[in-house]
């Protein structure tokens, strides 16, 4: 017997998880190497960990279907702090020493033509 899997995902984290593809295969196309996705802990997630130039990439991937919604200002202060304790407890999970940055890659996606366009804005302050 042939047991499917239900996808239970929300439209949102579906639409989040094809953000995501997209981001990994922008960044790739650009020298960066994906070294982790989707590193969880209760206090908050990192999207994607890239290393480019010896230098680790903390990157938050925004997905919107919306052109009226400016996905840069849900990086709110509470967001930025849960970002950098995520960040912290990876570099000392992982033993890490080495330079480091936080980045946005903004994905705007058209679901009538399965276009999308991604902007990316580096080094982001925390």
């Amino acid at each position: 017997m042939l047991f499917m899997k239900l996808d239970t995902r929300t439209e949102k984290r579906k639409l989040g998880d094809i953000g995501e593809n997209i981001a990994c295969d922008f960044l790739e196309n650009r020298g960066f190497k994906i070294v982790e996705r989707n590193y969880l802990r209760k206090w908050g997630e990192i999207d994607i960990v890239a290393r480019k130039a010896n230098v680790i990439r903390f990157i938050e991937v925004k997905s919107v279907t919306q052109e009226t919604y400016r996905a840069e200002e849900n990086m709110h202060p509470r967001k930025l702090k849960r970002l950098g304790k995520t960040i912290q407890t990876y570099l000392l999970h992982k033993k890490l020493d080495c330079d480091w940055q936080l980045d946005l890659i903004m994905v705007k996606m058209d679901m009538n033509t399965r276009k999308a366009r991604v902007e990316m804005i580096e080094n982001i302050v925390i």
